[in-house]
């Protein structure tokens, strides 16, 4: 079951709705058969157990009790949040059992746990999302990796400015009401991914392809630090074609032989133009080398000399 990305629920319904915080992680369906052992797949059905050894103790949790959970798998930064980078170095490994559990070692995954959909020969789907969570934090289901993250019902506001302030990565809204429909995009569970603005010196760009030869198919992003141009990332969408064209002829202008990064970003193909274009984007969160995730373009800004702008790491 997938959440339908969306806003807070009214006020008049909040009391109808939990929230529940919205992980980045890898999405699970999690299989404890009640032998011992445990199966995890991922969202195209991949079994990814092997990739993640550290999982293998929870099969045994339950006893001979037989489970199918759904959750996520997270890698935690130093601050306990969800950082995808730091997972994408644990995917994509359970055909290289030997590299995921050196990979283990070097960061541990941690598994959340949400849903129950089957439980000792019960078929939960059918059963209300207040009945199934019941069930869920009845198991007690909590490890050195793996646990069961607390739900509120009602205060979605105060939930969402929690989020927020803790550079998390979003909400959850699930009604109280709700089953479980399988591989459903359901509008009973609701996501609200956290985005945030700032303004950014373009430094560079790279050449689209195709019908977008010679057109800038991403433009190389940067803010400022102790005087110095601070590359955050690239950015590749969030414009119309008549934005691009102005786009172009801007960069055309501006064009340099002299990278204006502190360090040269590793980007192929790239043309350095003079940093005096001041832009507008979003994103949702910072990696922890500083890059900007999930970027879009919002807008031009040539209301805004460089040193005018706002373009300043934090």
């Amino acid at each position: 079951m997938l959440a339908t990305a969306g806003a807070l629920p009214p006020t008049g319904q909040d009391a109808h709705w939990a929230y529940e915080t919205k992980h980045d992680g890898q999405r699970a369906v999690i299989y404890l058969p009640g032998d011992g052992g445990i199966v995890l797949r991922a969202r195209s059905g991949e079994d990814i157990t092997a990739a993640y050894p550290e999982f293998r103790a929870l099969g045994g949790a339950l006893g001979r009790s037989a489970a199918v959970l759904d959750g996520e798998v997270l890698v935690l930064d130093e601050q306990g949040r969800g950082d995808f980078q730091l997972l994408q170095s644990r995917m994509g490994l359970a055909d290289s059992p030997g590299k995921a559990a050196r990979r283990a070692v070097e960061a541990p995954a941690h598994l959340v746990l949400f849903d129950v959909m089957y439980l000792r020969r019960r078929d939960l789907t059918a059963l209300s999302y207040v009945r199934r969570r019941q069930e869920l934090e009845d198991l007690a289901l909590a490890g050195p990796y793996w646990s069961t993250p607390s739900a509120i019902v009602g205060h979605g506001e105060a939930a969402l400015r929690a989020t927020r302030e803790n550079g998390l990565e979003g909400l959850v809204c699930k009604r109280l009401d709700s089953v479980y429909e399988p591989g459903v995009r359901s509008r009973a569970w609701v996501k609200i991914r956290n985005v945030q603005t700032l303004d950014v010196l373009v430094g560079g760009w790279v050449p689209g392809k195709g019908r977008l030869s010679g057109l800038p198919g991403a433009l190389l992003l940067g803010q400022r630090e102790a005087g110095r141009l601070r590359y955050v990332g690239g950015v590749g969408t969030g414009w119309s074609e008549a934005e691009r064209a102005v786009l172009a002829r801007l960069l055309r202008a501006a064009e340099t032989e002299d990278c204006p990064f502190d360090t040269v970003p590793p980007v192929a193909g790239a043309h350095w133009v003079v940093p005096r274009l001041v832009g507008e984007v979003r994103y949702s969160t910072r990696t922890r080398a500083g890059l900007l995730r999930q970027p879009s373009w919002l807008r031009l800004r040539p209301d805004l000399a460089p040193e005018d702008s706002a373009a300043d790491l934090p």
